[in-house]
C-alpha cells in the first residue's frame, strides 16, 4: 500500500513540475527574434543595420541578449535579467541608461523602462502578435543627446 501512495505522489509531482515548465516555456516572448529592418523605423536614425534578441521570459521573470549592428555600422550589446516587480535591475549596453524596471501589461505585452540615475529616460512597449510570429517593440523617449526617440522595431520569430 505504501508503495502505491509513493508512486502515485511521486507522479503527481513529476506532473506539476512538468506543467510548470511548460507554462514557463510557453511565454509569448521567449524564444529569438530578428529585426526585420524594412518593417522599422527610427526616428531619429539611422535604422539599426541588425538586432537579434534571445528572450527567456515566464510570468514573473525576463532575461534578454540582444546581438546587434547600429546604423553606423557599430557593434551593439544589451544584457540585462529582471523580474516583473517594478524594481531597477542592472542592465549593459543600453545607449543611454544602466538600469531597467519591467511591467507585464498582459500576456502579450511587456513594458521596460530604460533608467539613468534613477530616472526613465526610455520607455520600450512590446507586443507579440495573435500569432505568436511578430514582436513590436515602441522605443519612446530621449536618446543621448537629448534628442526625442519615437523608433518602432519590428522583429520576426525564428
Amino acid at each position: 500500500m505504501r508503495i502505491k501512495t509513493f508512486v502515485v505522489s511521486a507522479i503527481a509531482v513529476l506532473l506539476v513540475a512538468l506543467a510548470w515548465n511548460l507554462a514557463a516555456a510557453a511565454d509569448e516572448q521567449s524564444g529569438t527574434w530578428k529585426m526585420n529592418p524594412e518593417k522599422s523605423k527610427y526616428s531619429p536614425g539611422p535604422t539599426a543595420k541588425s538586432v537579434t534578441l534571445t528572450i527567456e521570459a515566464d510570468e514573473n521573470h525576463y532575461k534578454v541578449n540582444a546581438e546587434g549592428v547600429d546604423g553606423n555600422g557599430n557593434p551593439t550589446h544589451v544584457q540585462f535579467d529582471a523580474k516583473f516587480d517594478g524594481k531597477d535591475y542592472p542592465a549593459t549596453g543600453l545607449p543611454v541608461g544602466d538600469m531597467v524596471s519591467l511591467k507585464r501589461i498582459n500576456a502579450s505585452t511587456i513594458q521596460v523602462e530604460q533608467k539613468k540615475d534613477g530616472k526613465t529616460v526610455m520607455t520600450v512597449t512590446s507586443v507579440v502578435s495573435k500569432d505568436g510570429k511578430t514582436r513590436t517593440s515602441t522605443f519612446k523617449g530621449k536618446d543621448a543627446q537629448g534628442h526625442d526617440v519615437s523608433n518602432v522595431v519590428v522583429y520576426d520569430k525564428q
